[in-house]
């Protein structure tokens, strides 16, 4: 019924009529399944519509789209504090563009986030005081013309961010307890902390997913009933686990030390005198990546090798990781505070399936995928799998899709994942050519660490393994000495000319990925084929950064152009992306002020009228062609008239962006992607055209 009050407000009042094509099927048969489904998001019975396992950012921003559109849900986290690790820190174009729904965020993040000329470049060096190898400046000036995107990237850590999002669900009727409650109505609209998932059980109905809790000193276990079950809840993911999923891919390509610190005087030196976010420090002592996560607060993340047995994460007390960070510094700090150390491993797998239990289970963020850090696509990605799914799921709750539409959650991101994986592989790999460059080939250093495993290890006592390793890695790194790595040693000479020629040439590590970050694009899914779309696979990637392309094929993210309202006496602007609403289960359908176009948007209105799909029509107006649309699409209520803004006279129109003509259609998804689009005017039967393309959306 939610859904059927809001297509009654968008279109002013139904009409009925007979349709005998048998190849759609009616709106009843479409909802026949999902009548187990309504009384969970009604609140008639104890059952939670959706349940999120993993309160990190990809779980609460999940909760927040969904409770926008209007379904209930909770979320449990195992541990009982939220975590104070910087760990990821950068949030691309596509993450930024989904805070802008989240009323305000993206604002609030660059109104909190350091200056970006703190931490634009990577700096390579000997020592955070010493000699400069190279840097590279990863910010151009189209960067911030907001020119492809509404909003520009961020440098904001992951905690802060956490900080904003449990605030925004403070703000929306949630609350965060750790007390254990028998009460299960209180698991709506909560984030219960301690709550470890044990079992994941399915019912008649539903799933019953049993937690274990610490209440007065002693384990108990408490039961949850859910229509869904979303694992969010990251790289060693106990749902995915629980769910029988395995993963595919590279497994340990490195273990790491992550060292974080807190020290205002390195702040201010390097604000000072080499500013930047990443240093990627090479000396004959140690060798590591100090994350500058805020320069003004001088909070850092040090990340330094690790290979165990030889090394024990036990040896990397407080005393020892100030020791490595002195030596990387290339001086004693007046004030440092050593405030957490933890043993990571990096991997790039991606899961086999992200979807159990008849489609009830649902992976997503680092339970669904683990790439390298390089390039930032972890949580960037789980993001984007949140706001891919959470219009699903409540498409599904809602009455307005079968189930169904939730394999090509699978389908969407999946693909999505595995590009990324590649991506982010390709990155890793060029950040070692830096390295390697210097005479410190990364994968002599694993050859070695295998080779005393393998051959060493049961022979030699732990200790003398300890200091071969070590003796090893200290012949290794005189390489890094001056009087080899110098302009007047032939060999020095040699390789900091090959240095230069990585950063001139982009092959070191890179920041961005425009191409990507913007312009990637389902082929498969929730979709409806144009017919014209010629490539059917992504580019393999390079490691290298490529410019974002606007496109308006199926599948691809709705391109940005900034528009004023014309029902608005304001001149102010916005983004067409801005045009989707991140409170409905809305569709656009964008069409140019043309009689054929109008007949187009009448029997859009009908269908989504049938299928019971909130529809808005949007009319893009030429600067010098503009007017109403009031008699043109009458009866019908929910559209809204648009002017183009250009940036400059010879800016493309709208229709010239999306490489298009006036006489097409747009129809966009509530996630921003295009669902579906026509070049030319449909001259046979629009009802019929449109009633496949929502059938094979909604699947």
């Amino acid at each position: 019924m939610g859904a059927l009050r809001l297509t009654r407000r968008f279109h002013g009042f139904y009409r009925t009529r007979s349709h005998n094509n048998a190849i759609l099927c009616s709106s009843y048969n479409l909802r026949r399944e999902l009548s187990i489904y309504s009384d969970g998001i009604n609140g008639h019975d104890s059952r939670l519509p959706v349940l999120i396992v993993g309160a990190g950012p990809v779980g609460l921003v999940l909760s927040i789209l969904l409770t926008k559109l209007g379904v209930k849900c909770a979320v449990l986290e195992k541990n009982a504090g939220f975590s104070r690790h910087p760990q990821a820190h950068f949030i691309n174009n596509r993450s930024m563009e989904v805070f802008c729904k989240l009323n305000g965020l993206a604002d609030e993040i660059l109104r909190h986030q350091p200056p970006v000329d703190l931490w634009r470049k990577f700096i390579y060096c000997t020592s955070l005081t010493g000699e400069v190898l190279g840097s590279v400046d990863h910010m151009q000036p189209k960067d911030f013309d907001r020119i492809v995107s509404p909003v520009s990237v961020a440098h904001f850590s992951q905690y802060k961010l956490m900080r904003l999002l449990i605030e925004q669900l403070k703000q929306i009727g949630f609350h965060v307890r750790s007390d254990g409650s028998d009460d299960i109505k209180v698991a709506e609209q909560q984030i219960l902390l301690g709550h470890e998932c044990t079992s994941i059980n399915a019912t008649e109905n539903g799933l019953t997913v049993t937690t274990s809790i610490t209440r007065e000193g002693k384990r108990v276990e408490k039961d949850f009933h859910c229509n869904f079950l979303v694992g969010t809840d990251g790289a060693g993911s106990t749902v995915r686990k629980l769910a029988g999923i395995g993963m595919s891919g590279e497994h340990d390509l490195q273990k790491l030390i992550s060292i974080h610190f807190i020290s205002q005087d390195l702040g201010r030196y390097l604000m000072n005198e080499r500013p930047g976010m990443l240093f990627f420090i090479f000396n004959t002592e140690a060798i590591g990546v100090l994350v500058a996560h805020d320069l003004t607060q001088g909070e850092f993340v040090l990340q330094v090798p690790f290979y165990p047995p030889q090394q024990r994460f036990e040896d990397f007390s407080s005393r020892m990781c100030e020791k490595i960070i002195f030596s990387l510094v290339g001086r004693e700090l007046a004030d440092i505070n050593v405030l957490d150390v933890k043993p990571w491993v990096m991997h790039a797998e991606v899961a086999q399936e992200f979807l159990a239990s008849n489609n009830r289970v649902i992976l997503a963020g680092d339970a669904a995928h683990r790439f390298p850090p390089a390039g930032g696509f972890g949580m960037n990605t789980g993001i984007q799998d949140a706001h891919n799914l959470a219009w699903k799921l409540a498409s599904v709750l809602k009455g307005i899709a079968t189930s169904s539409i939730l394999f090509t959650y699978e389908t969407e991101r999946r693909q999505i994942a595995l590009h990324n994986t590649a991506l982010s592989v390709e990155n890793f790999k060029a950040a070692m050519a830096v390295p390697a460059a210097l005479g410190l080939d990364p994968s002599i250093a694993s050859s070695v660490h295998r080779t005393i495993n393998d051959n060493l290890g049961s022979i030699l006592p732990p200790d003398l393994q300890r200091a071969v390793l070590n003796g090893i890695f200290s012949i290794g790194r005189m390489q890094l000495s001056h009087s080899i790595l110098n302009e007047n040693n032939p060999l020095g000479s040699s390789r900091l000319s090959k240095l230069r020629r990585i950063f001139e040439e982009g092959k070191s590590l890179q920041l961005q990925f425009p191409a990507e970050d913007l312009g990637f694009r389902y082929y498969k899914g929730a979709l409806a084929s144009d017919g014209d779309s010629l490539s059917n696979a992504q580019e393999k990637p390079t490691g290298r950064r490529r410019d974002y392309v606007p496109s308006s094929d199926p599948g691809s993210r709705l391109p940005h152009m900034n528009i004023q309202l014309l029902s608005h006496s304001s001149e102010d602007t916005c983004s067409t992306l801005d045009l989707i609403s991140a409170n409905d289960v809305e569709f656009l359908l964008i069409i140019a002020p043309v009689k054929e176009s109008y007949r187009l948007a009448h029997a859009a209105f009908e269908v989504a009228e049938e299928f019971k799909v909130p529809l808005k029509v949007c009319i893009m107006w030429q600067e010098k062609a503009i007017g109403s649309s009031q008699a043109a699409l009458s009866p019908w209520k929910h559209f809204i008239d648009v002017a183009e803004s250009k940036s400059a006279a010879t800016s493309p129109s709208w229709w010239d962006l999306c490489q298009m003509t006036d006489r097409g259609a747009i129809l966009v998804r509530p996630d921003e992607h295009v669902a579906w689009r026509t070049k030319s005017e449909i001259r046979n039967d629009p009802p019929l055209e449109l009633k496949k393309v929502f059938s094979a959306i909604l699947r």
